[in-house]
């Protein structure tokens, strides 16, 4: 699941960064986006990820689970710098080591346990969410560079979050036809939508890293609340300490690497913007990370 998520953040970027920036809340940018087969690619792995996740989630508290999401993030920036030779500070590199060591801490804390139902009022606050989600999203889209990235990034963790809170019941469900006519799928279905194409636009305006880091941050503490309090999340007795630890080392972690995220759009992009008259001649391309 975290190697899906590292791959799918980065091929999803490529491709974000090779589309032509959107300053609209435009749903079609996301048909824009599936021309790419790199952007397909990480979908797919994006996919692979979210199945594991959900199955992960019928007995694994939120807590948990969204951590290891957000360990994604690691994955991607080695894979930046394996293959698209980005240069990650060093401190950066320290809370990516700081990542791990809040997630391993999340793993020996958190107590497998079935989700209880979520009730008629948790179903009104899912939809009333996503609402407000895509309305401040519609304006959100106006912000440009390390902004626009961390805001519509953090937008997008909010809606993804969502996402976990309704799969986590959902996961419990034993039969195809309860599966199909439980209003949390359609939930799920819409909050993941808006979640990917609030996603794509965070990409487009800067450091993947930064975009990746807000919708982790952004998404995880949501979720822990409302599986803790709602949905029967649960911490091995005498291991509370360990699981605040664990999940205030990963919030610090990629609240930090949104920090030090530098602008990462390739080189490519630049040359196209230059070629079609969209920047001043001799402007310098903004550099790889």
């Amino acid at each position: 699941m975290i190697v899906a998520y590292g791959f799918a953040n980065l091929l999803q970027s490529v491709a974000a960064a090779r589309t032509t920036v959107h300053h609209t809340f435009d749903p079609g940018l996301l048909l824009r986006l599936a021309g790419h087969r790199t952007y397909l690619v990480g979908l797919a792995c994006q996919v692979g990820g979210f199945v594991l996740a959900f199955l992960a989630r019928r007995d694994l508290p939120l807590f948990l689970v969204q951590a290891s999401v957000a360990a994604g993030l690691g994955v991607t920036a080695i894979l930046g710098v394996l293959v698209l030779k980005w240069r990650l500070p060093t401190a950066e590199v320290a809370l990516l080591v700081l990542l791990v060591v809040g997630v391993t801490g999340l793993v020996l804390s958190a107590q497998p346990a079935q989700s209880r139902p979520l009730g008629p009022a948790g179903l009104v606050a899912l939809a009333a969410a996503l609402a407000v989600i895509a309305v401040v999203g519609f304006f959100a889209v106006r912000l440009h560079g390390s902004p626009g990235s961390v805001a519509l990034g953090s937008l997008a963790g909010l809606a993804f979050s969502a996402a976990a809170v309704a799969a986590r019941p959902l996961a419990a469900v034993t039969s195809v036809e309860g599966f199909v006519r439980d209003p949390l799928l359609y939930l799920l279905v819409a909050h993941s939508l808006v979640g990917q194409l609030l996603l794509g636009l965070a990409m487009q305006r800067g450091s993947t890293t930064a975009a990746v880091a807000a919708m982790d941050a952004a998404g995880a503490v949501p979720a822990a609340i409302v599986g803790l309090l709602l949905l029967n999340d649960k911490i091995w007795p005498g291991r509370e300490w360990l699981a605040a630890l664990g999940f205030l080392a990963t919030l610090a972690a990629v609240i930090g690497l949104t920090r030090y995220a530098e602008p990462q759009h390739h080189h490519e992009v630049a040359a196209r913007e230059h070629a079609r008259g969209m920047l001043p001649a001799g402007a310098p391309a903004r550099p790889r990370r």
